[in-house]
């Protein structure tokens, strides 16, 4: 196979009289084993569209997953889909803008102008050293920038062209800044930006919060304790996140809500932050994370990725009752069952107006569920999650009136199953080094892994209930051993 591969859609996206290179369709490349067990690939993603959950997203997605090394990322994806995002990270260059359109300029309007940037190659000599700069911050193979003069020139938009969009003088220009970009060796992203204020940002609000009322408070007295001052802030603090060394998301997380923006304006400021945006990222697409399991063979219940295309053959792989998930859903949300074909259609057809990708997983009922804590690449707690009464999840929502939940047990690390523990570790690892909650099942064929959260719980009287005020500690240390790290490297 060959060391790179490009990725489309449409068959006649890739024109005839463009480079012979690998050319895939984007439906080979998710479905196909060869590409799944693939190694040292290097693929571009010229799918359509990377709308979130979109086939293109998931080219991204899954190549991550699969160590093959992409653009664009589905960090960057997720960058450019809000201005609200990637504006955190332009805004050094404004400067940079103003110095070069605010002189005049041949082809400049007096309010605006727009400039492609193909593989970090642009038609402007003068701004190409811009153009290299905006392609090491979102590494995106066809980006259009957008300029606008409000008193200063500063960058108004960023979005991705579709290469079908592109015109026959557009399509030389990436003919040209492809050849230079595939002669060149591959380089990662250039790093972001990375004693002791911490904030913990929270939703008084929220149905089933990460921590409840109780829980917030320990975090504040553990704070005194460790010698860092604890706030607690919410949504309409986004301004002045950048006062505190530390934010701690005490709120359900979500690429499409503020959590990740908070996140991301974090690690701009070069704070620690935990859930940081690429645990998020990860650890909220369920798809991404079968893949990662499965790439490292960590035992997961038999699970198909399903697409339209493929969801007729689904029951021949799984037996009913088969359970159906939402890639990005949370507290049992979006994942229900099928006991039969047609409830297998109906549900599927329901879910593909969300997402162009779905989970099928074999059905494996266990009285309770273990919920192991890791942080830093350390466990720390260990809970059985009970099913609901009468119920095959732990959270039943099927009572309009309330949510029901099923009761629990807590542990000390020491006291669970080593098992249960080394293999919540080794599937935790795969993430990164920040707070996640790996949830797994014990059954007659071993155990196997059901989901990786980035946001797990820590309520009051649950999962502290074997460490109590310790917990708390354990957490607010480990802030303060990054913080003192960082502080350190900045010597």
């Amino acid at each position: 196979m060959a060391d790179h591969i490009v990725l489309v859609e449409n068959p006649a996206d890739w024109k005839p009289d463009f480079p012979s290179l690998p050319v895939v369709l984007a439906k080979d490349y998710l479905g196909k084993p060869e590409y799944s067990s693939a190694r040292n690939l290097r693929v571009i993603n010229l799918c359509r569209s990377y709308r979130y959950l979109s086939v293109g997203y998931y080219c991204s997605l899954l190549a991550e997953a699969r160590r093959h090394r992409v653009i664009p990322s589905v960090r960057t994806i997720n960058d450019l889909s809000r201005k609200s995002i990637y504006s955190l990270d332009i805004e050094e260059l404004d400067e940079q803008v103003q110095k070069i359109l605010g002189k005049p300029q041949p082809g400049f309007t007096a309010t605006g102008f727009e400039l492609d940037v193909f593989f970090g190659q642009c038609s402007i000599k003068g701004l190409q050293e811009l153009a290299r700069e905006l392609f090491d911050d979102f590494r995106a193979p066809l980006l259009r920038v957008e300029f606008r003069l409000h008193g200063k020139w500063r960058i108004a938009a960023l979005k991705s062209l579709p290469l079908h969009t592109l015109t026959a003088e557009q399509e030389d220009a990436f003919q040209a800044a492809l050849a230079t970009y595939l002669s060149r060796r591959w380089r990662q992203p250039k790093p972001r930006s990375h004693r002791y204020d911490l904030a913990i940002l929270y939703n008084p609000r929220e149905e089933l919060p990460p921590s409840d009322a109780k829980a917030l408070q320990n975090f504040v007295k553990a704070g005194r304790t460790c010698g860092v001052n604890v706030e607690l802030i919410q949504r309409h603090d986004f301004g002045r996140l950048a006062e505190y060394d530390a934010l701690f998301i005490r709120e359900t997380t979500s690429l499409a809500h503020y959590t990740y923006q908070f996140a991301k304006k974090a690690e701009s400021e070069g704070m620690v932050v935990i859930d940081d945006p690429d645990s998020i990222l990860r650890c909220t697409n369920k798809v991404f994370l079968d893949e990662l399991l499965r790439a490292h063979r960590i035992k997961t219940p038999n699970t198909v990725i399903v697409r339209r295309d493929n969801l007729d053959t689904v029951d021949a792989e799984i037996p009913y009752p088969i359970v159906l998930k939402v890639p990005d859903s949370s507290f049992s949300r979006g994942v229900y069952k099928a006991r039969d074909r047609q409830e297998l259609m109906d549900t599927a057809a329901r879910l593909f107006r969300s997402s162009d990708l779905i989970l099928a997983q074999e059905y494996v009922y266990t009285d309770y569920d273990w919920r192991v804590g890791v942080l830093n690449k350390v466990p720390i707690f260990a809970c059985q999650y009970f099913m609901s009464k009468a119920h095959w999840k732990i959270y039943d929502y099927s009572d309009d009136a309330a949510v029901k939940e099923g009761e629990f047990k807590t542990f000390r690390v020491e006291d669970a199953p080593a098992g249960v523990i080394k293999t919540a570790v080794r599937a935790a690892n795969l993430i990164g080094d920040g707070f996640y909650g790996v949830d797994l099942k014990e059954t007659n064929k071993g155990i196997v892994i059901i989901e990786v959260n980035d946001n797990p719980s820590i309520e009051a009287g649950v999962e502290d209930a074997a460490l109590k005020e310790e917990l708390y500690n354990i957490v607010i240390e480990d802030f303060a051993w990054r913080l003192d790290r960082k502080r350190a490297r900045a010597r």
